[in-house]
């Protein structure tokens, strides 16, 4: 691939999806059934339930909002619904959505119950899925894509083969003019120094050490082993022994640039950044890592998994990639590119790499991933602390 270039919706305020979702999205769990009702009366409506949204605050709070606007706000999406049980929430999500300049209406239970709201809603969500049926795509070069990219059941295979392909596919993207979106914070354990040297911006890579700490003394005040949740009990089936030993594999996959960009759970994502491998604060949980980088702008996730992982999300395609051939055979639904060659010698990590984008130029243009088909449309919000 000379060059890449895709077919994707531009919306309103320029940025560019790959799908085009009309999406319900319920601001606390109490508005779950009227999403849920309204996405099983219309074709082309997808509800995204979660359990959040009561007597949260502070920063616990925002981050909620900024989760739950931001997938709303995500270029993959050409319209959204949203409900709360009172308007004032639904509102504030509704208006983090509607600075986009896409069609957004907000809905509230009270003074009205479920049935009033879902048909309220529901009415709104048809001339919305009709409005985004007549949408075309345009074709555009790769500088208005954003990406994002995790491992997960990681084992041996992955930081010898999959994640190395994977970082020579993220080097092409970012060539290409693609921002390209890595987290999970206390995964890089180990190798966290690695990365802090790769960020050339001094004020930035100070961040990122202030971010990284305050992430791991969370985990430390707990006095808890961290075995069996990193690495998880998955990791070890694979070979994995110590967390410093995954993120020795899982950096493989950061490919060799620059980090120029470090976001912290709220920040957003540059307007420029043509070009970008950016940091952002994240879980290692999969659920929780694509949700937050969705709300961040992501219209595209790539998933390095050894053992078998089978997660995706609501509105971004996910990408499974595999070089275990066990993995490849037994859990062959799920992956979408098996670049298990690699370790048979048979393929270098270039030739993987090339797979990898071959694949993906497929999934840019409307070719649904195994996660699609198979319906798995996990959305996990981050959650810090207890709610009130």
């Amino acid at each position: 691939m000379n060059a890449l270039t895709f077919k994707g919706y531009i919306r309103e305020d320029g940025s560019v999806g790959i799908r085009n979702h009309v999406v319900v999205i319920p601001v606390d769990d109490l508005s779950n059934t009227a999403a849920l009702g309204v996405a099983q009366l219309l074709r082309g409506v997808t509800a995204i339930p979660h359990p959040y949204g009561r007597l949260q605050f502070g920063r616990d709070l925002q981050l909620l909002f900024h989760v739950l606007g931001g997938t709303g706000a995500n270029p993959n999406v050409a319209a959204a619904v949203v409900i709360g049980i009172d308007d004032s929430w639904a509102n504030k999500v509704a208006d983090i959505i509607a600075r986009t300049g896409k069609p957004v209406e907000a809905f509230s239970i009270e003074g009205y119950g479920d049935l009033r709201a879902i048909e309220r809603a529901a009415r709104k969500a048809k001339d919305f899925v009709q409005y985004a049926s007549e949408l075309q795509r345009t074709e555009v070069d790769a500088s208005t894509l954003v990406a994002s990219i995790k491992c997960g059941e990681s084992d041996t295979t992955s930081g010898l083969a999959s994640n190395p392909a994977l970082g020579y596919a993220v080097d092409r993207l970012i060539d290409y003019g693609a921002t390209v979106l890595f987290g999970e914070t206390s995964e890089l354990t180990g190798a966290e120094d690695i990365v802090a040297e790769r960020i050339p911006d001094p004020a930035l890579r100070e961040k990122f050490w202030r971010i990284y700490r305050e992430y791991v003394s969370v985990i430390e005040r707990e006095g808890a082993d961290m075995l069996g949740s990193q690495p998880t009990e998955g990791n070890i089936k694979g070979g994995i022994s110590t967390i410093e030993e995954k993120a020795l594999g899982n950096i493989q996959k950061l490919g060799t640039k620059p980090i120029t960009c470090v976001l912290d759970y709220l920040d957003p994502l540059p307007k420029e950044r043509r070009g970008r491998l950016c940091f952002i604060n994240t879980s290692s949980a999969a659920a929780e890592f694509i949700t937050l980088a969705a709300a961040k702008g992501s219209v595209l996730h790539f998933f390095t998994t050894g053992q078998g992982n089978v997660v995706g999300h609501p509105i971004v395609p996910v990408i499974k990639i595999t070089a275990n051939p066990k993995t490849a055979a037994s859990m062959r639904e799920h992956i979408d590119v098996d670049v298990s060659d690699l370790l048979r010698f048979k393929i270098s990590v270039s030739e993987a790499g090339e797979q990898i984008l071959q694949y993906a130029a497929k999934v840019l243009n409307g070719r649904l991933t195994a996660a699609e088909v198979l319906r798995h449309e996990e959305f996990s919000p981050t959650k810090l602390y207890i709610s009130a």
